[in-house]
């Protein structure tokens, strides 16, 4: 353990002085007892007592009111104890230790802690023995074991390195079959689209629509006037689209024909997270058939790049359209990210590098 430093789940503990903490305002659990209260948080500080035992300090807007049987000390002679460091704690029954976070030494290692700060309360069995009863806030977290074979220390995954990766690997070849299959798809029958929009809920109205087909072929690329919104000054730092723009571009009712024999003609409707785009363009249609209908032709190309990402590049975070045309080597070429007809190629590219067999060419 570090002597400055002890972990509380997945919290650094700093260790101060007594002084220091009181500057802070701080209150160990003595006084905490003393004022009837628990701790609701983890503690921010700890101090070494002069008989090595660790004090833990607690912040006090993160503490609540203790339950009132715990307020006093019963009235027996054999109910508070006092342990060799002059600490006195009381004594309680397991169901009121559970249900404040307090647990025996054993049960604490079986959930893979290690106690460090003295017990906070006790019981005695009916065969007399005494158990003593500890903080899980105030203990170190261990590491925890691989649950798949039990052995190593966990990685990712609740799984240790090695199992990690044998697990990754299987899951890598049964990715890249998936993905190398031949579809025999006709590339101008699979069309790519995206959507700028006012804002990113479904009460939202879509000004620019941007269609392309497998071989990049641009089908629509067209701005279009919403009916009810005037402003949009969140999205419109994003895609760039003013009010000014879209001024006497066409309705979007005005879209619906040419929009609906295009979907009619294709047997793949991709888009580059597919679930919002699909919520405002469902509505062209009128009967929940039709919407059924299209939702079936529908690909999610960030669905396929996440699983790409996860068992070729783990260590990746972010899965937006752009981590994906850089993991994926991929250049934008013309126009900008965050346009509708950019980010429509930008999807047509990765999906043609994810499924290399995707077409029946």
């Amino acid at each position: 353990m570090n002597e400055n430093q002890i972990k509380s789940g997945s919290l650094d503990i700093p260790r101060i002085t007594r002084r220091e903490a009181d500057n802070r305002h701080l209150l160990s659990r003595e006084v905490l007892d003393m004022m009837h209260l628990v701790p609701t948080g983890n503690p921010a500080a700890f101090e070494v007592g002069p008989d090595g035992s660790i004090i833990y300090f607690f912040d006090p807007t993160r503490v609540t009111e203790a339950p009132p049987e715990q307020w006093y000390a019963p009235t027996s002679k054999k109910a508070p104890m006092t342990l060799d460091s002059g600490t006195v704690i009381g004594k309680t029954t397991f169901k009121r230790a559970q249900s404040q976070g307090y647990y025996t030494k054993d049960r604490l290692i079986q959930k893979h802690y290690s106690v460090v700060e003295e017990p906070v309360a006790y019981t005695i069995r009916n065969d007399k023995s005494i158990v003593y009863f500890y903080d899980i806030k105030t203990a170190v977290r261990l590491p925890l074991p691989c649950a798949k074979c039990g052995k190593n220390e966990r990685y990712r995954h609740k799984l240790c390195r090695e199992c990690f990766e044998k697990d990754l690997a299987v899951r890598r070849a049964e990715g890249d079959q998936y993905r190398n299959r031949a579809y025999g798809m006709k590339r101008e029958k699979v069309l790519f689209f995206d959507l700028e929009l006012t804002d990113v809920y479904v009460h939202d109205e879509i000004i620019s629509i941007s269609i392309c087909d497998g071989n990049g072929k641009i089908l629509m690329d067209t701005l279009v006037r919403p009916v009810r919104k005037k402003k949009w000054h969140r999205t419109e730092r994003i895609h760039g689209i003013t009010p000014a723009m879209v001024e006497n571009a066409p309705l979007l009712n005005d879209l619906i024909p040419q929009l609906k024999e295009l979907f009619a003609n294709a047997d793949r409707l991709i888009a580059y997270g597919v679930s919002t785009d699909f919520s405002h363009i469902k509505y062209i249609y009128d009967t929940e058939k039709e919407r059924e209908a299209l939702k079936k032709k529908t690909r999610d190309c960030a669905a396929e790049f996440v699983r790409y990402a996860h068992e070729h590049d783990p260590d990746l975070v972010h899965m937006s359209l752009i981590d994906a045309m850089e993991c994926l080597g991929i250049s934008w070429g013309e126009g900008i990210p965050h346009t509708s007809v950019a980010d429509t190629i930008a999807c047509q590219k990765v999906w043609d590098c994810l499924f290399p067999n995707y077409y029946d060419d």
